[in-house]
């Protein structure tokens, strides 16, 4: 028995009424809801009337329309699948015409998700149409999304419609608005993969040697990426002569921005090229964009650096590239130094320890006395790398002063950076050098007056345990603890639970019982409140710890609890808070 005509209606009666609410969360949500609504009318109607109606309900916020666009990519099920998909295909070219960048690109992405469901008779039938009105739009928005379609659906097409189609975008990239120009150089790398050989030298190369001749840097700048695509797919010699006088140019171009895109690209450019290219042309371009006017594209060539260098002979590096370091440590740009100090490590496998240590350690040494925070975070950072090459030996002669010297520098940022790369070195150095080398530097941390650096100095007391063991906990750490535990200083009071509630988990249950406990036991009298309740707090943490062995657990009961009953008693509402928390894991 048919449901009430009324009944039928529903849907669509609730859809209209909820997507002309002026409230765009309502909107919003109807869209979200689609398959649902469309799940309860079936693909029959749905195609015949949700499909059409939503066609006509496009004249809405952007936030609306993009969420449309979305839905309709994932909406081929609701209409009864992909035989009849290319109903979609109707909605999306009205959403694919609007003005909003957004919407349009979310409406190219979801068309070419709907052509990869199509066959061949729907996309001769409706597809290219579609294409074919868009490109001929008389706004360029239209035009623009038509430029993202040429590469969907490529296989499926006849020989005389994929002639017909790259002459129709061979029109977009002529064309006379810069924005529609722009969008087919964009999409020059798509349609580069979907291309024979034959058809990328015949009809795509001259495309992209005019694009990037282009008036405008913004449509030049995009080409870079098509390049690439296409040197991919051809043999050196033909990549030499088709490819290489356009890309000789682009390296040359009067834009800072296209010159950009090239340095920020170089490595996988050069790999797309291949060797012969590379040594014979684009050591000498590479040089050259190092040496760039522009302090933006000197700075994206320092990130290519190692990359580069990995692809050339060790004389070239050697000869050529370390000289530019040389250059760039003194760069006026403090982006540029910065960007060097985070790469130029890399060279160091490359040239090995000798090398390393003849050419790179001066220039190490050079950036860590730089007088930006920025470039001497990013040098240490990067020294693991130099100490796997040089040895622990080589670094601590030569480097390690310059670290020590930077632990205590103004900037807090620069002493965090120390500390994080502290547990690094201690592995190489071993317990004896590290303390003789760093140990007290490292305690010192504990009282620095900026939070983040002490809570850092505790993190890194766990990991050097981790490291060296609780018999060096005994001898070095515990000794510091306990005196910080009877300094007049609140902070540093505070600061020994913190850093005994952290390293606890790393010491063996006998050493937490005969040295750790009593410390925190004494300031469980302390004047301050938030002492005592930290007090409550770092013993609530050490029971489930002591718990762990017969021969400590019996002291919870005989050491702990009565100090926790009498904080129970306490004055203060947050002691007695913690408190009862502690108590509670104490009878667990």
């Amino acid at each position: 028995m048919e449901a009430p005509a009324d009944e039928q209606l529903y849907p669509i009666a609730v859809l209209v009424d909820e997507l002309k609410h002026e409230d765009t969360t309502l909107r919003l949500n109807a869209i979200r809801r689609l398959s649902t609504i469309a799940c309860a009318l079936g693909p029959q109607r749905t195609r015949d009337e949700l499909v059409p109606f939503l066609d006509e309900s496009t004249d809405d916020e952007d936030e609306v329309l993009l969420a449309l666009a979305e839905e309709l990519g994932n909406f081929s099920s609701c209409v009864g699948g992909n035989e009849y998909a290319h109903v979609l295909l109707r909605p999306l070219e009205t959403l694919a015409a609007v003005e909003e960048t957004v919407v349009r690109d979310m409406a190219v992405e979801s068309l070419c998700k709907t052509a990869e469901l199509l066959n061949e008779q729907q996309m001769e039938d409706h597809f290219v149409p579609l294409v074919k009105r868009l490109s001929s739009g008389d706004w360029f928005t239209s035009r623009t999304s038509a430029a993202g379609l040429f590469a969907a659906g490529h296989t499926k097409l006849s020989p005389a419609t994929v002639d017909d189609m790259r002459k129709l975008f061979a029109r977009l990239a002529h064309d006379d608005t810069p924005m529609v120009r722009r969008a087919a150089a964009k999409s020059l790398p798509k349609l580069a993969n979907v291309l024979s050989k034959e058809q990328l030298l015949s009809d795509l190369i001259p495309l992209i040697d005019s694009l990037s001749r282009d008036e405008q840097d913004s449509v030049r700048l995009l080409v870079v990426e098509a390049v690439i695509s296409i040197a991919e797919k051809l043999d050196p010699e033909e990549t030499k002569i088709h490819l290489l006088p356009i890309l000789k140019n682009m390296i040359s171009d009067r834009s800072w921005r296209v010159r950009y895109m090239i340095a920020e690209k170089y490595v996988t450019l050069s790999k797309a090229v291949g060797d012969e290219i590379v040594k014979s042309d684009l050591i000498t371009s590479f040089v050259q964009i190092l040496k760039d006017n522009e302090a933006e594209v000197r700075t994206a060539a320092c990130s290519q650096l190692p990359g580069f260098a990995g692809l050339v002979d060790r004389e070239v590096v050697l000869g050529t590239f370390v000289a530019c370091t040389k250059d760039l440590i003194t760069d006026t740009a403090q982006q540029v130094r910065a960007m060097l100090a985070t790469h130029i490590s890399g060279l160091a496998p490359i040239l090995g320890k000798e090398q390393t240590l003849e050419n790179l350690q001066p220039l190490f040494l050079q950036l860590l006395k730089d007088e930006s925070s920025d470039v001497r975070l990013n040098i240490i950072r990067q020294l693991e790398q130099v100490n796997n090459v040089i040895g622990i030996e080589m670094l601590s002669q030569s480097i390690l002063p310059a670290v020590v010297e930077l632990a205590e520098d103004k900037q807090w940022r620069v002493r965090l950076a120390i500390i994080e790369y502290i547990p690094t070195l201690a592995r190489q150095l071993g317990p004896d050098m590290f303390d003789k080398q760093l140990g007290t530097m490292c305690m010192s941390w504990l009282a620095d007056p900026v939070f983040s650096i002490r809570e850092a100095a505790i993190v890194n007391l766990k990991q050097l345990i981790e490291v060296f063991g609780s018999e060096w906990a005994t001898a070095t750490v515990i000794p510091q603890i306990a005196r910080m535990a009877a300094d007049t200083n609140y902070l540093h009071r505070m600061t020994t639970l913190f850093a005994i509630a952290t390293i606890a988990p790393t010491l063996d249950c006998k050493l937490l019982d005969e040295s750790v406990l009593p410390i925190v036991l004494s300031l469980a009298d302390d004047p301050i409140p938030n002492i005592r309740f930290n007090v409550a707090k770092t013993l609530e943490a050490l029971v489930p710890l002591l718990k762990q062995s017969d021969d400590t657990a019996e002291h919870v009961d005989n050491k702990i609890t009565p100090v926790l009953n009498k904080l129970g008693d306490d004055t203060d509402s947050d002691v007695r808070y913690f408190t009862h928390k502690a108590l509670l894991t104490g009878k667990q």
